[in-house]
């Protein structure tokens, strides 16, 4: 069976669970300084499972999208007008085209205390 021809979401899967135990990788990723030398290594483990993930995949599906993340030091969720960052990829949460009329001010979101 080629897994290059497995969807994104399951090639993925398969390099988290080879990670798993792999203590060469394991230490080359905590050494990175940021998510950039993440997927540097990640593209070499995925190129040498065969599995032939991108740059882009990778960046892009979560978990590993959440561990870059995480790496570069930036929110996965942000509070406030922001929107979380899985809804910013693929234009989930805009505003929508009827609501507020011209020159008003944005509307604050409450969260609610808990």
């Amino acid at each position: 069976m080629d897994l290059k021809n497995l969807p994104v979401t399951q090639r993925v899967n398969a390099l988290v669970k080879a990670l798993d135990g792999a203590k060469r990788t394991n230490e080359a990723l905590a050494r990175c300084t940021d998510g950039e030398a993440m997927l540097d290594v990640l593209l070499d483990a995925s190129s040498k499972l065969g599995l032939g993930l991108t740059r882009w995949e990778l960046e892009n599906t979560p978990p590993i999208r959440d561990w870059i993340w995480w790496k570069n030091k930036e929110a996965p969720l942000t509070i406030g007008d922001s929107k979380p960052r899985y809804q910013q990829d693929g234009g989930q949460g805009k505003p929508s085209p009827t609501g507020s009329g011209e020159g008003e001010p944005p509307r604050r979101r409450f969260l609610g205390l808990f």
